[in-house]
């Protein structure tokens, strides 16, 4: 009886290990966040984020302007409205800049009696993500993607966000200044922008 239980569990375990190695990581992508930073600490973070193909939904610069669409209307209005969506994570925005087909913002997360604690511990995890860079740039995302497609537009329900989004943490006053004026003069920089699409 014994040796049936153990084969039994042997037989389980065996193909459970096939199962995770069946794909050795081939398709898991590496996560673009630092390994050891809590995304929920207080702090300032410069956040790109962009649309599915790079594809220009939010309007077109114009001599040096932009000049929203409706959907980057949307983006710029559901940025401006997160702090007071989350007032828990006492948010401040920084600089922002919609673009034809992304975004940049900083945007600093106070303290709060979720994130008083040390940040260099290591507790970036996998798991429910609330209250973090993450949950606020996933917020925005579907908020505005929810709002896209009630528009009255044959091109709405092909609207989407590239999945992920690119972030930095910013750790002094000479980076912060520096990311401030790389936004503020994203719309003048344009044509040489490494996002830029026709």
């Amino acid at each position: 009886m014994v040796f049936h239980q153990i084969l039994k569990f042997w037989i389980l375990e065996n193909r459970m290990t096939k199962r995770t190695n069946l794909y050795q990581n081939k398709y898991r992508i590496a996560s673009a966040r630092h390994p050891t930073w809590d995304y929920g600490a207080a702090g300032a973070y410069f956040v790109t984020v962009c649309t599915r193909g790079r594809l220009c939904w939010f309007g077109e610069v114009n001599d040096g302007e932009m000049n929203l669409s409706p959907i980057g209307e949307l983006v710029q209005s559901e940025w401006f409205k997160t702090p007071n969506m989350r007032p828990d994570m006492n948010l401040v925005l920084g600089v922002f800049q919609v673009m034809p087909n992304h975004f940049h913002g900083i945007i600093i997360i106070g303290l709060d009696k979720t994130n008083d604690h040390d940040v260099s511990a290591g507790v970036n995890q996998f798991g429910p993500q609330s209250n973090n860079l993450a949950s606020i740039i996933r917020g925005i995302k579907s908020s505005v993607t929810t709002k896209v497609r009630k528009m009255d537009h044959h091109a709405a329900s092909d609207f989407a966000w590239q999945s992920r989004f690119h972030d930095h943490i910013i750790r002094d006053e000479a980076s912060y200044q520096r990311i401030s004026n790389y936004i503020i003069q994203n719309t003048a920089n344009w044509n040489s922008d490494k996002f830029h699409r026709q």
